[in-house]
């Protein structure tokens, strides 16, 4: 189980962060401030940005073998990576022991230079029960994202409940829960914890939409757009195998606290004809939205990732895919499978962190490429 903290302090104020959390920034904010307030740029209207790869590093970077990696069986799945000043941020999913994707870690890594990481601390862990009575027997995905207002970190998070799969059904991550919570330390340092759970933002029930499946809601990305929060949330069909889709829709509320409502009339959203999972936000310097994703069960390039843009940041294009993992030096991975979110690097270059899977025997290693954004030329004015 994990270790619940409680903090008098934080408690004094903590129900008016809850009520009122403000507006995310700094590094953990996925939109630009103030391409935002004018989501629409006339002058970028005929452009389209594109992702190509520049530089894949040769190896993975973190491994199961990793010195300071300790017990992990099976390596490493989603959650995000940020830089703050000269340090890379990581908090991700760490598949520890058994069951498979039940028994998880949700742990926070640091590096200076992409290459050499150090594991500092574990944020929460799961039970790892499958009987079905632990809503929080495995925790995935944890996406961090930074309060400006009050100087303090969110994290989203997903949380299931675990029961053995049946010949028809996958039911070890099922009825997936969306949990928000506050890191207890101000400032951008606060990233690494300790964390206060504020409570489930989004749940199946009552009002879950007819594409959604047995997963429940299975992750979570919330971004801005001018003063309305907007947030990319998953689900999958594994009530039957085999599971025939994983998509995603929208939410919105406003504020990161909620309420948030999903957005019926926009969901799903179609970027993938079957697979599309944890999309992860960024608001390039013209005031385009980016998301990158998980598309490798549904790409007959299984070492490619997908990403769509969206002028105002709701209506979003076709998925593209972008190999990580050309063949020859640098393909270490059977398959890719999470992007953790683009990094600026300036001069429209990024970093980008992704999980892949290696083996026999299986485990998944996180590495990094660097990609480049460039724009095709205006459309020609029709006469």
């Amino acid at each position: 189980m994990k270790k619940r903290t409680s903090c008098f302090i934080l408690s004094m104020f903590l129900p008016a962060i809850l009520a009122c959390p403000g507006r995310s920034g700094g590094p953990g904010r996925p939109v630009n401030k103030k391409a935002a307030q004018s989501p629409s740029r006339p002058t970028q209207e005929h452009r389209k940005p594109v992702l190509t790869l520049l530089q894949q590093y040769e190896d993975p970077v973190i491994t199961v073998s990793s010195p300071s990696g300790g017990s992990n069986k099976y390596g490493f799945e989603g959650g995000r990576v940020l830089k703050i000043g000269d340090t890379y941020r990581m908090i991700t999913t760490e598949m520890i022991g058994e069951p498979r994707y039940v028994k998880t870690k949700l742990g926070y890594w640091t590096s200076q230079d992409r290459i050499h990481w150090m594991r500092i601390a574990t944020l929460y862990e799961s039970s790892g029960e499958c009987a079905g009575k632990d809503p929080r027997a495995a925790l995935w995905g944890p996406m961090p994202v930074y309060d400006e207002e009050y100087s303090r970190w969110n994290i989203f998070y997903v949380s299931y409940y675990c029961l053995p799969n049946t010949k028809t059904q996958w039911r070890i991550n099922s009825a997936g829960e969306i949990w928000r919570a506050i890191s207890m330390k101000k400032g951008l340092n606060g990233i690494g914890g300790p964390y206060m759970d504020a409570g489930i933002i989004l749940r199946p029930g009552a009002e879950s939409e007819s594409w959604e499946g047995l997963q429940g809601t299975d992750s979570f990305f919330p971004y801005r757009v001018g003063d309305i929060w907007y947030g990319f949330y998953g689900s999958a069909n594994t009530e039957k195998l085999p599971v025939q889709h994983w998509r995603v829709g929208l939410a919105k509320a406003l504020t990161l606290a909620g309420r948030w409502k999903r957005c019926a009339g926009l969901n799903p959203v179609q970027l993938e004809k079957v697979y599309t999972e944890n999309p992860i936000v960024t608001q390039v310097e013209d005031g385009t939205y980016l998301a990158v994703y998980d598309r490798a069960t549904a790409s007959d390039i299984p070492t490619a990732i997908g990403y769509t843009t969206s002028r105002d940041g709701i209506h979003w294009s076709e998925g593209i895919g972008l190999d990580l993992q050309p063949k020859g030096r640098g393909h270490w991975a059977n398959r890719v499978n999470t992007p953790m979110g683009l990094i600026p690097e300036g001069n429209n270059k990024y970093t980008l962190f992704y999980t892949g899977e290696v083996g026999p025997p299986f485990s998944e290693s996180i590495g990094f490429v660097t990609l480049k954004l460039e724009y095709t030329e205006p459309a020609q004015e029709k006469k």
